[in-house]
């Protein structure tokens, strides 16, 4: 992601938008059906359990994480559940976790907190990031994640989901996150 400052909101918004329309457009290259449901901004999945509701299928959210290695991860779950975050390592091929910073966020998918998608994954180039799909996700009719922005939603297959992250050279772990 090409932007002049690293904590200007108006640059990375309008960059966001550039890199929202190739995502659009290598979804519809992929052939993947989609939908986007445009709404306000959401920093939380309490914020965001309005949507629920009115859109049918998973509802996501997204831990970046950092093993002791320094390796990034990328971790997609269903909204509601809770993340057993000891036993997570063992579950997807990683040693001891935390979180990771927002300057990492940024620099190696182009996201900021609250906007943090498994599409991220089209910014990073560098494939430094490893994305984890818990089953259900995966495996869904429909799951809805952000396109990047935190003001939308797109509603997508599983299939589709896993189709793009190939696409893009991330191929994603599928593993059953373990829950509390």
């Amino acid at each position: 992601m090409a932007t002049s400052c690293a904590h200007c909101t108006a640059c990375h918004d309008l960059s966001a938008l550039n890199e929202e329309t190739k995502l659009y457009a290598d979804l519809d290259l992929l052939g993947c059906s989609y939908a986007v449901e445009e709404h306000q901004a959401v920093f939380t999945v309490e914020e965001s359990s309005a949507l629920h509701d009115r859109l049918p299928g998973v509802h996501s959210k997204n831990l970046f994480l950092k093993d002791n290695d320094g390796r990034f991860w990328l971790v997609t779950v269903p909204a509601e559940i809770r993340v057993d975050l000891k036993a997570l390592p063992a579950a997807m091929g990683s040693k001891r976790l935390s979180f990771a910073k927002a300057e990492d966020l940024l620099r190696l998918l182009g996201l900021i907190p609250g906007s943090v998608t498994p599409f991220g994954a089209i910014n990073d180039s560098d494939y430094t990031v490893t994305v984890v799909l818990d089953r259900e996700i995966a495996n869904a009719m429909t799951v809805w994640v952000h396109p990047l922005r935190n003001t939308a939603s797109l509603g997508i297959a599983g299939e589709g989901l896993i189709r793009a992250l190939r696409h893009w050279n991330h191929d994603p772990v599928i593993a059953s996150v373990p829950r509390l």
